[in-house]
C-alpha cells in the first residue's frame, strides 16, 4: 500500500451488486487515493447484471469475488461506508473500532428489477445505480463524513 491511501471497505447486505459496484469504481477511478474493498453481512456471488452494468461503462469486475465481513475482519480499514440501510444497521461492531463509518444508500437493483417486465427494464436500475455509485465514488475522499 502506498502512504496516504485510504483503505475503504464497501459493505451491503450481501456484496453482489452495489459495494461491488463501489469497489469496481473505486479501482477504476481513485486507486491513486483509494485502496477499496468490499464486503457483505452475507455473500450471495457476483449479480451478472452489476457486472453487464459496468462493463457498459468500462469497468470490468469480473475479477472480484463476493465475500463475507469474515473475510476481511484482518484489514485495519481508515473508513467503512454502508451502502445499504441493512448492511447499516448490521454492521459488525469490530469493523468500526478504528474505522470511520459512513452511510451513503443505494437503491437495491435486483430489488428494483424483480417487477420489471423486460430485461432492458431492468438494466435500467442496475444502470442509475451504478451512475449514481459513481458519482459518490468521483467524490472520494473528499465527502467521507463520520457517522453513527
Amino acid at each position: 500500500m502506498l502512504p496516504g491511501k485510504l483503505k475503504v471497505l464497501f459493505l451491503c447486505t450481501g456484496n453482489s451488486c452495489r459495494s461491488q459496484m463501489a469497489e469496481g469504481w473505486a479501482r477504476a477511478l481513485k486507486s491513486a487515493e483509494v485502496e477499496p474493498f468490499s464486503a457483505g453481512i452475507t455473500a450471495h456471488g457476483l449479480n451478472p447484471r452489476a457486472v453487464q452494468a459496468m462493463a457498459e461503462a468500462g469497468v470490468d469486475i469480473r475479477g472480484q469475488a463476493s465475500k463475507t465481513t469474515e473475510a476481511v475482519k484482518d484489514v485495519a480499514f481508515d473508513w467503512v461506508v454502508t451502502v445499504c440501510g441493512n448492511a447499516h444497521e448490521s454492521c459488525p461492531v469490530w469493523l468500526g473500532k478504528k474505522a470511520k463509518v459512513m452511510h451513503a444508500g443505494f437503491d437495491d437493483p435486483p430489488a428494483l428489477a424483480k417487477s420489471a417486465k423486460t430485461d432492458e427494464e431492468a438494466m435500467g436500475h442496475y444502470r442509475r445505480v451504478r451512475d449514481e455509485i459513481a458519482a459518490f465514488v468521483r467524490g472520494l475522499p473528499g465527502n467521507l463524513r463520520e457517522q453513527r
